[in-house]
């Protein structure tokens, strides 16, 4: 579709697997809000090791029952899109870092819509 290709912003959020909100992960609180209000897509990647504000270095162990983890959310939409989900996520993310990019679509292709 036309309308993802063009200047857009990358939004990357950087939080943890363990954070949660209402009693449900933070990461999927997050999605079905971004999909709720008609971000063009969103991916939630889990990441192998990673340190934060804290300094602890939090990494991935085989033996371990339930580790804590750095997950990055990233979403591509308009500016006006991205800082309406912003406006409406300020209390859901206690503890993390919220990262905005300037990006350029270049191609878009699905099998819907064919390639653009």
């Amino acid at each position: 579709m036309q309308r993802y290709l063009g200047k857009r912003k990358e939004l990357k959020i950087y939080i943890s697997n363990e954070d949660n909100y209402e009693g449900k992960p933070l990461f999927e609180a997050l999605l079905f809000l971004a999909k709720d209000m008609g971000i063009a897509g969103a991916t939630v990647l889990k990441a192998v090791a990673g340190m934060g504000a804290h300094s602890d270095i939090h990494s991935f162990n085989v033996w371990a029952l339930k580790q804590k983890m750095p997950l990055v959310i990233t979403m591509i939409d308009t500016e006006e899109k991205i800082r309406t989900f912003l406006d409406a996520t300020s209390d859901m993310i206690q503890e993390g870092l919220v990262t905005m990019y300037d990006i350029e679509v270049i191609h878009y292709h699905h099998p819907k819509f064919g390639e653009q």
